[in-house]
């Protein structure tokens, strides 16, 4: 391992800002510019410009500010909004205000903020008739023409954006965000089908190839990173970021851009956490960074790439480029442009012990006890299955030796059983002939007085000069 280790990822503050010095974040899918100023980039030759810098007191630009008169600007695609909308190139001239207006006006900005149900029945509300029917417009026309390609289909929502926020130029700035919040959410929930992951872009290869990139990383360490992680003291019975990881993966189920943000600030918000626990110290930017990478490679989010450029397409321009949520997003795709360029020195190792790690050669060390043990159990593990292999083979050796033992056991019995026969058939041929002995000497024995009496005057023959010589 190199000896140079430095802590945690360094990004800078100047390097999330927009390269264009306009105050707002910037975003690599915008190579580095915020969306407003890549807009203006993109904008044809010849069409007017704002000034996209911080004002003279060093505030950034509002939102009503950023979106100020932004249909004279875009020319001939505001033009083809009108014409969805009115019917001709220019909006119908605006009547004076009348109490209906003024009281839908009151309703609205009499809304509790985040009550998304509240806002849908005023904009239901007979006041709010021509609100409803240009979203109801909008939407059918989108859906009509849902196979445009994306960039155009982003245009048109970011230009619909615009010709509604203009009907509360009056409003304070917070209640006019907030209500293009509930616009936005109410607008992309049903488009979501349409516009995401469009078959116009190539979102779905380069989501199966981050999620391939981030699979092939899955030995990086927390170490690695520099990210701080309990130590063998500490009792903890899973990962401390698990909050962190499913916050990032349930970004996926949503279907508002605002929503999704919603997941990243959540994921965001318990990566600070855990590192102000794990430091007891409040983190700085280069830990959260590194933490955030770990929990990227750890929860490999499903569809990560196109969920982000889902954002970035149809989410509000003021919630990318300022606030909370601008930070944390375009932290969290400074983490997926780490992930896909990530190399050796990263990571504070040699090219040749990355290489050894990607192609599975050789497994990272971890200085944590906890992760020592854990490779210990498995040695133990590997070492008992090296044993139980040898007690198989020992096992199968005494079976083999006990099969042959049984087989000579049989042959020694069979061979008794036929020496057995031959003696039984021996016993049964001496009975035979004993029997036919004995049948024979009762043929020899006298039948009757006459064969008596001769038996026995021979027998006085014969033993006659025995008994003359006594």
């Amino acid at each position: 391992m190199l000896t140079s280790k430095q802590r945690g990822i360094r990004v800078s503050q100047e390097q999330l800002l927009c390269k264009n010095s306009c105050g707002y974040y910037g975003n690599p899918a915008w190579q580095g510019f915020c969306s407003k100023c890549w807009r203006e980039r993109a904008r044809p030759a010849g069409a007017p410009t704002q000034d996209p810098r911080p004002s003279s007191d060093g505030t950034p630009p509002t939102f009503s500010k950023f979106e100020e008169k932004k249909n004279i600007e875009k020319g001939r695609r505001i033009s083809t909004m009108r014409r969805l909308f009115w019917g001709s190139p220019s909006p119908p001239k605006r009547q004076e205000p009348s109490e209906s207006h003024t009281n839908m006006l009151k309703a609205y900005q009499n809304l509790e903020p985040g009550d998304f149900t509240g806002f849908l029945k005023i904009l239901r509300s007979p006041p709010s008739q021509r609100l409803q029917s240009q979203c109801t417009a909008f939407l059918k026309t989108i859906e009509a023409y849902h196979d445009l390609p994306v960039q155009k289909q982003s245009d048109l929502v970011q230009d619909f954006y615009q010709s509604f926020a203009e009907h509360f130029n009056g409003f304070p700035e917070e209640q006019v965000t907030q209500i293009m919040e509930h616009i936005e959410k109410l607008i992309m929930t049903r488009l979501h089908k349409w516009v995401f992951c469009h078959d116009s872009c190539d979102d779905e290869q380069k989501d199966l190839a981050l999620q391939r990139r981030i699979r092939s990383l899955n030995w990086v360490t927390p170490q690695m990173l520099s990210v701080p992680f309990p130590d063998e003291e500490t009792t903890v019975t899973s990962d401390p970021f698990l909050p962190a990881i499913t916050a990032i993966i349930e970004m996926d189920a949503k279907r508002a851009p605002q929503d999704k943000l919603v997941c990243v600030t959540k994921c965001s918000q318990h990566v600070f956490e855990v590192l102000s626990t794990l430091n007891s110290e409040p983190a700085n930017a280069d830990d959260f960074l590194s933490g955030l990478i770990y929990v990227v490679l750890k929860a490999n989010p499903p569809r990560l790439h196109s969920n982000m450029q889902y954002v970035i397409r149809f989410g509000l321009p003021h919630s990318l480029m300022a606030g909370e949520s601008g930070y944390y997003f375009t932290n969290l795709s400074c983490a997926v442009a780490f992930i896909e360029k990530l190399d050796g020195p990263a990571l504070n190792l040699s090219p040749e012990e990355f290489d050894g790690f990607m192609l599975r050669q050789c497994a990272p060390y971890v200085g944590n006890k906890r992760q020592q043990v854990a490779n210990d159990t498995q040695h133990l593990l590997e070492e008992l299955k090296g044993r139980q292999e040898k007690l198989d083979q020992g096992v199968d050796a005494l079976s083999a030796q006990l099969q042959k033992w049984v087989q000579s056991v049989h042959s020694q019995l069979d061979e008794a059983t036929t020496q057995f026969g031959f003696v039984q058939k021996e016993i049964r041929a001496q009975d035979e002939l004993s029997q036919a002995s004995t049948s024979s000497s009762c043929d020899v024995s006298p039948q009757g007085d006459d064969k008596d009496q001769s038996v026995l005057e021979l027998t006085v023959e014969h033993a006659g000069p025995k008994d003359t010589d006594c």
